[in-house]
């Protein structure tokens, strides 16, 4: 070696130098570039001058260096020795004070003595006192932290002056070196030292956040001998599975036709002082792992919701020499995508058997709590594959995406993709599940780490592919649903759930729940299924935020589009007084039942814990503006609610139509014209004379046509809805006759009465399949019979309480509630007594 011959010349010259295997490393790399050739060793040569005069130099550098560090020490003990000299004048102060309050025979003198002792002297003796005990617990923690780095440190980069070589030497390819225990043994204790290190580091960071300086420094010199510990364990760690024969080769013939035989695992097939290196390799990585991790969450104060740490540095180094073998088929089967995801499943199951007996045992001794071998396989696995999509598939459809010509295209690859994806993810998921569920403490975490699985994660990491894949999900959707609008049958709903009418007694229940319930056409069952596929792809997402973005911007517009759809379905129906098809209002309600039981479907999916999770991360991430939404804990709140306008809306349009209808046919109903001359000879009993009386025609005719469209009304609409509706209508038609009552002046003679009762009575018996009692929903109208039908007396007396100031009770001891006494008065004056 020529670092060996320069010794010998120097040698032959009388000098006194160390021998070779006594120099640092870093000293024989430095003299080998100065001393190249014996001749360099003579003192008149320029390297010989050249180097007298750069070590001379850096000798005066070093000896300036020490000086200044002398003072500083001398300043510094000073300094302790200062606070050291007045504690103890302090203490003699007191001493003093204590005697001279011992001897002093003054009462009032000792009290004031006592205040000054207690008050002054003694809170000064323990700031002073306090400061000291810090100041050397400052100095005891950093001459441990600094005697412990420093040992490290030696430990690490001076590793060079042992006789067995560099610690961090590359390791042979047959597993006989000797040197490759003690190698893993000091790593070991490397790290075993920064866990003392890191124990010391926590304890001062709880109970001295002041000295922050002091921790700093002592993290950016142990983050320095980590960066060269892993690297180092990671090459050793490959070297050794190289030697074992990792990874297995593919049989070609079984791979190029898409199959996968049962491939060899040479980690089962170890044994001896292979199995015991490779252990020992491992659990190093392992440690290391766990140390990294331990530092980085105590460097993070305040830690983000992340998926669960189920990756493993040994494990994926087994994955990564797997993958380049699998990448060379993975490009040859670019426009066969279902190969490349047959391919990582089987060689992901393929391992399971050998991953369980023999890494689980090495992660347990490795006292890793809460990893498992089975887990950290198969993430890895995807995590392999989900590189080997984003750097060569993805890229290449998304440019592709851009070309209007291609588009279609794109869409139809992209879509198919990701549906193998959704498949690959979900038999990835099954295995870890097979596996892990009786180990999992509970349901949440078990269905984070099944999520956290998942190819989709590309999707995370790269937004703009998120949309892209989101705006084909929605003109797919919108493609489905346009092509079961053009069939004859999307507005049908089945005639068996229909209610008969006939039946007045039949019990009705108004919890719906099917789409037969709510009546509802099966174009909207066929909408929630369309949405339902988009939810179920992309509940395999890994982050919540990234299942928000995705349902957001495919199911909330595809209902956005679908209820616009409905509206378009009820505008032509043109729903008008002039049209007396019942067609019209039979399409209105087809859109009012779809609406209905969408709203149902999409408030059932909110109260899903899972949809409740991501409106919970929807409000913190503040992707909707601030007021949006009147219903904080529903995550389609702004759909149900256009939906339910939709409802709304359109129940009032059928309301105002069959009022409107019904005002028009009964225009020319005059109760003083149409009642014939009150007969001197009629019977005095009113109630006999009235059921001798029929129906007026021009009623008669309204009251038929209402009673139609209320029948084709609760074939056609659901059972809730129409509820809402014949009220509404009642409550309506009450207004309008007792409103018409009251602006007009008619006379009502006891013929006239008899007459408006028995018309009133038909009216009633519109209503009578829907209720018991119908004339409870016309108050008004209940109030005007019972006056036209008081006795003389009766009408009297009330009409004169009228006038009063207690008119309000008196009308209601009469059961008069619901009219005021303006109006009872017209009624009372009008009647012929």
């Amino acid at each position: 070696m020529r670092i060996e011959r320069v010794m010998e010349e120097w040698h032959h010259q009388k000098l006194i130098l160390p021998k070779v295997g006594k120099l640092w490393r870093q000293q024989s790399e430095y003299l080998d570039q100065h001393f190249k050739t014996p001749n360099d060793v003579s003192p008149s040569s320029t390297p010989c001058s050249c180097l007298l005069s750069e070590l001379t130099k850096h000798c005066s550098d070093l000896d300036t260096c020490l000086l200044h560090l002398r003072t500083i020490l001398i300043e510094r003990a000073l300094s302790w020795i200062s606070r050291s000299f007045h504690a103890k004048a302090s203490l003699a102060n007191l001493n003093l004070n204590l005697t001279l309050y011992a001897s002093s025979p003054d009462g009032t003198a000792s009290q004031r003595m006592q205040q000054r002792i207690l008050g002054e002297e003694l809170q000064q003796l323990v700031l002073q006192l306090q400061r000291i005990h810090s100041v050397r617990q400052y100095l005891e923690t950093a001459l441990c932290l600094e005697a412990l780095v420093g040992d490290l440190e030696d430990a690490v980069f001076c590793s060079g002056n042992h006789c067995t070589g560099n610690m961090f030497t590359k390791l042979s390819t047959t597993l006989t070196s000797q040197d490759f225990g003690q190698k893993q043994e000091r790593l070991l204790r490397a790290i075993k030292a920064i866990n003392d290190i890191e124990e010391i580091i926590v304890n001062v960071e709880k109970s001295q956040q002041q000295w922050h300086q002091l921790l700093q420094s002592v993290d950016h010199r142990v983050d320095k001998i980590l960066s060269v510990i892993r690297p180092e364990a990671l090459a050793e760690h490959r070297a050794l599975l190289a030697s074992l024969g990792w990874p297995p080769k593919l049989l070609t013939s079984k791979v190029e036709s898409g199959a996968v035989a049962e491939l060899p695992n040479p980690l089962v097939l170890i044994h001896g002082d292979e199995k015991k290196s490779y252990a020992q390799s491992f659990q190093v990585l392992c440690a290391l792992q766990q140390l990294q991790t331990r530092r980085e969450v105590r460097k993070i104060t305040t830690l983000d919701q992340k998926e669960y740490g189920i990756r493993l540095w040994a494990i994926d180094e087994l994955v990564s020499p797997l993958a380049e073998r699998m990448e060379y088929h993975f490009l040859k089967w670019a426009e066969q995508p279902e190969f490349i995801f047959a391919l990582a499943y089987r060689v992901t199951r393929g391992f399971m058997v050998g991953v369980t007996d023999i890494l689980q045992p090495l992660i347990d001794a490795a006292r890793l709590l809460g990893y498992s071998a089975n887990e950290a396989w198969v993430s890895a696995m995807v995590h392999m594959l989900s590189g080997f999509l984003t750097e060569n598939v993805f890229p290449a459809l998304a440019e592709r995406y851009k070309e209007k010509d291609m588009k279609l295209e794109v869409i139809s690859l992209w879509l198919h993709l990701v549906d193998l994806i959704v498949g690959f993810d979900k038999r990835m998921q099954s295995l870890v599940r097979s596996e892990t569920c009786l180990f999992l403490p509970d349901a949440q975490r078990y269905d984070g780490l099944s999520r956290g699985i998942s190819v989709l994660k590309i999707f995370c990491d790269r937004p703009d592919w998120l949309k892209i894949w989101a705006k084909m999900e929605l003109k797919d959707g919108w493609k489905k649903l346009k092509a079961v609008l053009k069939d004859a049958k999307a507005w049908q709903v089945d005639d068996t759930h229909r209610i008969d009418f006939n039946v007045s007694k039949a019990c009705e229940t108004f919890l719906l729940s099917s789409r037969e319930d709510h009546k509802a056409p099966l174009v909207a069952e066929s909408a929630l299924k369309i949405a339902q596929e988009m939810i179920d792809r992309s509940q395999t997402l890994p982050t919540v935020l990234a299942r928000v973005q995705f349902v957001t911007s495919t199911v909330a517009r595809f209902f956005w589009h679908f209820s616009n759809v409905l509206l378009l379905h009820c505008k032509n129906a043109e729903l008008s007084a002039e049209n007396s098809d019942d067609s019209a209002s039979v399409r209105a309600c087809e859109s009012i039942n779809a609406a209905r039981y969408v709203e149902s479907k999409l408030q059932e999916w909110s109260d899903d814990v899972r949809f409740f999770e991501m409106k919970i991360t929807e409000k913190d991430s503040n992707i909707l503006e601030k007021g949006k939404g009147f219903d904080d804990g529903c995550f389609f709140v702004e759909e149900i609610k256009r939906l339910s306008e939709l409802e709304t809306n359109w129940l009032m349009e059928i309301i105002a139509f069959l009022l409107r209808q019904f005002e028009n046919q009964t225009w020319g109903y005059n109760h003083n014209e149409d009642y014939i001359d009150e007969d001197q000879n009629m019977s005095p009993n009113r109630d006999s004379a009235a059921t001798e009386l029929a129906a007026s025609n021009a009623f008669i005719e309204a009251l038929h046509t209402l009673r139609n469209q209320l029948y084709v009304l609760k074939i056609n609409l659901n059972p809730k809805d129409f509820l809402d509706l014949w009220r509404s209508v009642a409550e309506g038609l009450d207004h309008f006759i007792s409103g018409s009552i009251f602006a007009s002046d008619a006379q009502f003679s006891r013929k006239q009465t008899n007459q408006f009762g028995t018309d009133m009575r038909a009216l009633f018996l519109v209503f009578q399949p829907f209720c018991a009692r119908p004339e409870a929903f016309f108050p008004c109208i209940r109030d005007i019979l019972k006056l036209l039908t008081m006795s003389k007396e009766g009408a009297k007396q009330l009409l004169v309480a009228s006038s009063s100031k207690k008119s309000e009770k008196r009308m209601q001891f009469y059961g008069s509630c619901h009219l005021s006494s303006d109006q009872v008065n017209k009624v009372l004056r009008n009647m012929k007594l």
